[in-house]
Order: C-alpha cells, then structure tokens, then sequence
C-alpha cells in the first residue's frame, strides 16, 4: 500500500443494517579560469574536518566587502528568503485565479497588510463559494529570473503550496509536478534534498521528515568555499597567507581544484535528478573539494530518441556531454587536451549575476580556444565579433520537460541545430550514472527504486532493472533493506513479512525499512507485529508525522484506542491541517460510540479538503448513527460525484431511500 496516501481499506459492509450499526474507515489513509591553465593538484583542505564549522556570510562580508555586494545580486545569493514584497517578483494587480479543471479548485495570491497569502476556493453551481482555505506564505523559493515558488512552515514543518510565479511569461500557474491531476495542494513535503540547494547548510530535526530547526537565506559563500570557521580565526590573529605562492588551506578556492572537483562543486546543485545517497550521508555533508560521489551519486533517464531533452538543472549533465568538455578534460576512456580545461567557471564568475555578465565576457571564454575566423555566422554577416553572440547559436534556449513556462540555455555546447521545446517523455530506456563513483549494485538497485517512487515512467520496467541488480545481491543483509523496498512498490506484503522474520538481529535497520515492513504488517491485519515495527520507525525518525499517523492508526486497529488518541492528539497539535490525522481521530471517537465528537473531526477534515473520499464517508456513517439520513445521503452524492466508480455509494443510497 502506498505511504502516501495512507489509507487503510475495510471490508464492504454487507447490508445497510451492518452499515447503520458501524460503518466507519481509518484515512491512514568565483575568479574565472581560463582555458590555457594547467590542472592543479588537490590540495588536503583543513575546513574539510567536520570539526570546522560554517559561520555564515556575514562574517565574510568584512573582508570581502565589494564580492558580497555583487555576490548577493546573483540568483544563487537570491534563491531563498521569507515572503516579503521585496523578496517576490511577481505582480499582483489584475491578478486572476489558476483554475485546476482535475479538482475543480481556484488558487489566488493575495497580501493582507506585509503578508502574502494564497487562497483556494471551491464554486457551487450557482457560483457561489462551498469552499475557501487561506494558507500563509513564509519563504519564497528561486531568485525570480524564472520562478518564484512558495513554502508554508507549520511549526518548522515546510510544504510547497499550489501556486507559481513564471516569471518569462509574466503570469501565475500550478507549480511544476502539481499539472495534470497531481495537484496535492498544500501537502507536499519539502525536504534536505530539496532546501539544501537553495540555501546555505539548513538543519533538519530528523533526517526522514520536513522539519527544520535552522534555514538560512540563500545560497551563501560557504558552498563554494566550504566552512569558513577556521579561516575566519586565521584572520582575526592576523594571519596572512601569501597566495601567490600556493594555496591557503584553511579555505577552499574552487579555481585551485582539479576539473573534477570543481565540477563536483557545482554539479552539486546544477545536477538535479535521482540522487541515492551513500549508507550513514546526508545532503548537507558534502564539502567543497570534496569527491561528491563519495556522498550521493545522481542517475539520470535515458530516453530513446530524446537526445535534445533536458531538464531544469541539467547544466553539469548536458555540459559534461558536450565535445568542448570532453576534449578538454582528461577521463579513462579519453587522454584529453593537457593544455585545456574546461569547467563552469570558465564561463561563469559566481560572485557576479549573469544579467549584469556581458555577452562579451562569454565571448571571450569561447575565444580562448576557438579563432573568430572559424565561425560562418561572422564570416557572413561581415560584423563586429562584439556585437555576435557565441551562446545565442550553440547554446540555444529550449523549454524543460520538468517546469513549464520556463527556457534556459541548453548548456551541451554544439553546432547549431533546431531544438523543438520538449512536450512529452519518450521510451524510458534505463538509468545512467552522471557522478560516475564506483558503482555496487546495491547503488543501482536503490537508483532504479527511488526513480519508479519518486518520478513517473515505465513503473513496471523500472521495477524489473530494479530487480536484476538485486538479483546479484543474493546471500547479503544489507541488501535485504533494498529488496523490502522493491517487494514495498510491488505490494507484496506476505514477502515483506516472511524476509523480516530472516533479520538479523545485528541488521541496520532504518526508519523507512522499519515502516515498510510496519505496514506490510498492517495490511495482512497483523496489528500487534505491524505496532512494533512502526514504533520502531517513529524512534528512528521522531519527526515524521505520517509514520506517527500510521502508528497512530495502527493502535486503534490493536484496540489500544487511548493510545491510538494520544499519538494522533499529539500530530494535531504539532500540524492541525495535515490530512489523515482528523479523519483517523474521528474514527477512534466512533470506535468509543462518541459519535458528535467524531462528527466534529471528520469536520475539520473536510474543511482542510472537500474532497477527502475517507472522511466524507465516514462523516456520512457518523450522522446514520445519529439518525440523520439526510445530511448522510448529501455526502454519499458528493463521494458519487467525486468517484464515480465506486460502487458500494449506490448501493448504500439505495438502502436509505
């Protein structure tokens, strides 16, 4: 069964006098390089110790005074702030709704006073409102040259809400991912893997939940030259280092590190994609200069003629398949130029924006390796080189296959062709490793995993790759974690259960092993063995309030319904709009025969989403109990209209009329 949605299915009732009796449901539901420099050695950093620690920007500005004030012009210095007026870029006057036609809601952004709100409604047939929840901004995520989106804090736990500002086209949509009947309103979870690209070094509670207890305001100089706590008391003693004559170790200077590390460095973020982080890692504990691979390895799909298709952050990827790139920098199967070596910062200067950056300066980055006299388009129209654009031809703007509204320089540098803005996927033909480490199969097997869970495709295809690499794993416990998280999307719980009873009792086991195995438990009605392993999962992720629900739900199933109450409680009172908690609160209170009480939850959860399938029916068994058929029979016409395919709604509307 599917975490998400959380939902736990109870037998069809039988007969309307089984249904009238009990019938309620659990919802569980930098300087820049230039071409003829010679790679440099890598140097042993001392800020790589992680006794060093990050001391933030502001204890860089007073050296580094004039580099700061550029600095924080660019987007990457612009990528994340609260919501404020100054902070957003989009434009509110004539603003009109972004109507969903999957689920029928309108969104609107609004400020009440310094505030930015977004407001969704419902419409009755007589255009009258029959729904509105109004949800507070708190930070805006992206610079604004393409997107402003829009997080929500519920007490340190961040959710995207359902509006985006495009700003190329100037207008507001659904958010990337939301389109085409995945609008999950205001309960997408915003994790480390996310925030950690957009900002400095966040701090999360628990590394499986959205809770964090420190975020900073946009990316920052420590993520390019890693924690500055030592170099900053160098300074203070009045330490100096002569750097002409080699490297201050105590921070780190992208332009001194090899061509792979410093694509590392930047591909840290301008590679987005399947990251699969290695055993005992987190997002954040890559450090400059660092190998990256040795923390996270990023795969990418291969799609059967989509060669020109790209997505958002794809810069590292498509120009590490460039033939610039290649002939540059030395790898096993190429000897490469000694003479020439290419990475982003031969281009790009990160302390300035690229729209003060002019087209100039990217010219003289191509002129470094190519002679003017080379290029037809010059030859042809007879001009100044000053006036040619290198980056207009070879670079050429192309839409993604991720965000709508948005183009961006495709950064695989070749010959000029016609790219066509991309509409749909094609054959998904595998996954492909761009961070190149040293790959076990294990890496694969999780890669193929996390891709069928976390992005569409050929699920059953995805899950077959998944299942050849576990195929070498066999006779391994650590693999053992893997294969539960295969057999978990192949909803087969008794094979669940049967490998978690061949643990060891030495096995690593992690929160989302635990809670995998927990609801496998679930759903063969096994309460009690289902209970031990959710609590185990809650004691290893603390914060997350979906496994809290789940544990929750699974109390009240074992008749430990007190309990079942306080777990829940507990959940409300950390996040009251989070879907599921109400729903399954009610049904204890119904499982106690306090129907009104029960009433009063499956209220709250409606009000949170008029369309949750579970609460409606439930709301509708808990006025049958208090002898109100009429408002009961409202709710089943609604859960009709909502599912047109369940067929247990007519057949209970028929028993009432």
């Amino acid at each position: 069964m599917d975490e998400e949605k959380q939902i736990a299915h109870f037998s069809a009732m039988k007969n309307f006098k089984a249904f009238l009796g009990f019938m309620f449901f659990l919802a569980v539901g930098m300087a820049q390089f230039q071409c003829g420099n010679q790679t440099p050695q890598e140097p042993a950093y001392l800020n790589h110790d992680t006794s060093v620690h990050y001391v933030g920007m502001n204890a860089c500005q007073s050296c580094h005074q004039d580099i700061y004030k550029t600095f924080i012009q660019t987007g990457m210095g612009q990528s994340f702030a609260p919501a404020t007026r100054l902070k957003s870029a989009a434009k509110y006057s004539h603003t009109k709704p972004v109507f969903d036609t999957s689920l029928g809601f309108y969104y609107l952004p609004i400020w009440i006073g310094d505030s930015l709100f977004i407001k969704e409604y419902q419409l009755g047939s007589n255009q009258d409102t029959i729904h509105q929840r109004i949800e507070r901004v708190d930070y805006i995520i992206g610079s604004g040259q393409h997107t402003n989106s829009h997080l929500s804090s519920k007490n340190g736990y961040l959710y995207q809400l359902p509006l985006t500002w495009y700003s190329q086209l100037q207008k507001w949509d659904l958010p990337p991912g939301f389109e085409k009947g995945r609008n999950v309103r205001f309960s997408r979870e915003i994790g480390l893997e996310c925030i950690s690209c957009h900002n400095a070094i966040p701090q999360v509670a628990d590394n499986n939940s959205n809770l964090f207890t420190s975020i900073p305001n946009g990316i920052d100089c420590e993520r390019c030259h890693g924690p500055g706590e030592l170099h900053v008391k160098e300074r203070l003693t009045g330490s100096r280092v002569d750097t002409s004559n080699g490297p201050d170790f105590t921070i780190v200077n992208p332009k001194r590190l090899g061509w792979e590390r410093q694509t590392d460095l930047c591909q840290r973020c301008h590679l987005q994609g399947n990251a699969v982080l290695k055993t005992g890692k987190q997002f954040t504990d890559f450090r400059p200069g660092q190998k990256l691979a040795d923390y996270f390895n990023v795969f990418m799909p291969n799609y059967k003629g989509a060669e020109q298709e790209m997505i958002m952050a794809s810069h590292a990827q498509r120009l590490q398949q460039s033939q610039c790139f290649i002939k540059s920098n030395p790898t096993e199967v190429n000897k490469g130029n000694s003479l020439l070596k290419l990475t982003c910062i031969n281009c790009h200067n990160p302390h300035v924006s690229v729209k003060q950056t002019g087209v100039a300066i990217f010219n003289q980055a191509c002129l470094k390796c190519h002679q003017p006299s080379a290029c037809n388009e010059i030859k042809q129209h007879q001009s100044n080189l000053a006036s040619q654009n290198c980056v207009s031809c070879h670079m050429p703007k192309s839409g993604t296959i991720d965000i709508p509204h948005v183009t961006v320089h495709d950064h695989k540098i070749a010959i000029p062709t016609t790219i066509k803005t991309v509409k749909s996927l094609k054959t998904f033909m595998g996954l492909y490793c761009v961070t190149k480490g040293n790959l076990h199969n294990i890496d694969q097997a999780q890669a193929y995993l996390n891709y069928a869970e976390k992005f569409e495709g050929s699920q059953q295809l995805v899950l077959d790759s998944a299942q050849f690499f576990l195929n070498q794993l066999s006779g391994i416990e650590e693999a053992k974690a893997i294969q539960i998280h295969y057999l978990f999307l192949k909803s087969d719980a008794e094979a669940i259960c049967k490998l978690a009873e061949t643990l060891k009792p030495q096995s690593q086991t992690d929160a989302w092993m635990a809670y995998r195995i927990g609801q496998s438990f679930f759903n063969l009605n096994q309460f009690a063995n289902a209970i031990s392993w959710i609590e185990k999962a809650t004691q290893l992720s603390h914060a997350n309030l979906k496994m809290q629900i789940k544990l929750g739900a699974a109390y009240l199933m074992n008749n430990q319904i007190e309990q079942g109450i306080a777990v829940l409680k507990k959940v409300i009172a950390t996040n009251a709009t989070i879907e599921d908690a109400w729903t399954n609160l009610g049904y204890a209170y119904a499982l106690q025969s306090n129907f009104k009480q029960a009433l009063n939850c499956y209220n709250q959860e409606i009000n949170i989403n008029p369309l949750h399938q579970q609460a409606l029916l439930n709301r509708a068994a808990a006025y049958l109990n208090m002898g109100d058929q009429i408002n009961a029979k409202k709710d089943l016409l609604k859960l009709k209209k909502i599912d047109p395919r369940n067929e247990i709604i007519p057949q209970l509307l028929s028993q009432i009329n």
